[in-house]
């Protein structure tokens, strides 16, 4: 009874308007320091994603630990079937993130699409970011260049690092700034409970978390999300806190992923 009431209470703060939270947002943020569950093994992912109901695309994911301290994720992402055919896309994706702090320090990042690709850079120092975006074709002379300036930006992947590092009891809230492209959100991260979960690759004990995120706009006010209303995640409750499911209410629907096989490096796969 006491966790439930934890739990809907998180639940109640982490749901706040942005109204509400627009006058003193800031103050709600989470110490950003890394939290001290171990840290994660190299390891080589496959997810599928769906949507409405229907496969959509796949993702393969690496995650490495360089010779310089320095996490590195490489991700190549695709539609298929029936989506490939409404949305062509394909992505490939670099994230670096310091071991020791966990903050990014660059990412790389190509869309294509039937009409154009984009390429993103993004560079991340002690007060912010610097985000380079270019189109081809291209409808202006050059890249758009964008500055936003903010302590402890976190980009995806260190994000990721960053929640799994934490204890993660159930109704803890960690809420985080993330930059993913070329803009700034504020992620607002609930423990929910633990579960069982069944996926593709087997059974495993899960946490089960949401995510809310409200955009950042002109003098930090917070703003919705005109695309993502709310996502529902599941990591391996484990030494490895692997992302397991992922589940989103998208402008387009319902959009889930879904592991499908995990092989750490030196050991064997583990696939349906």
């Amino acid at each position: 009874m006491i966790r439930r009431a934890a739990v809907l209470l998180a639940l109640f703060v982490g749901s706040l308007t942005s109204s509400v939270l627009a006058a003193d947002w800031e103050s709600t943020l989470s110490a950003v320091s890394p939290g001290t569950f171990q840290p994660p093994r190299p390891v080589h992912t496959k997810y599928r994603f769906g949507w409405n109901g229907f496969m959509a695309g796949t993702l393969d994911l690496r995650l490495a630990r360089t010779a310089v301290d320095r996490f590195q994720v490489d991700a190549t992402a695709h539609t298929i079937g029936l989506a490939r055919t409404l949305w062509k896309f394909d992505a490939n994706h670099i994230s670096i993130a310091d071991t020791a702090t966990l903050h990014p320090v660059e990412v790389r990042q190509t869309e294509t699409t039937r009409k154009k690709k984009t390429i993103t850079n993004l560079h991340f120092d002690t007060r912010g970011v610097t985000s380079r975006r270019a189109e081809i074709p291209s409808k202006s002379e050059g890249p758009k260049l964008r500055r936003f300036d903010f302590p402890n930006l976190f980009d995806l992947q260190s994000a990721l690092l960053y929640i799994r590092s934490q204890p993660l009891t159930e109704g803890s809230v960690q809420r985080i700034v993330v930059y993913p492209a070329d803009s700034a959100y504020l992620a607002t991260i609930t423990v929910l409970s633990r579960a069982r979960l069944t996926t593709a690759v087997g059974a495993f004990n899960a946490i089960k978390v949401d995510l809310q995120l409200n955009k950042i706009g002109k003098n930090r006010a917070l703003e919705p999300h005109r695309k993502f209303r709310r996502a529902t995640g599941w990591l391996s409750d484990d030494a490895d806190r692997l992302v397991l499911k992922l589940e989103a209410q998208l402008f387009v629907g319902t959009v889930s992923a879904e592991l499908q096989s995990f092989e750490f490096e030196n050991a064997g796969p583990r696939a349906n």
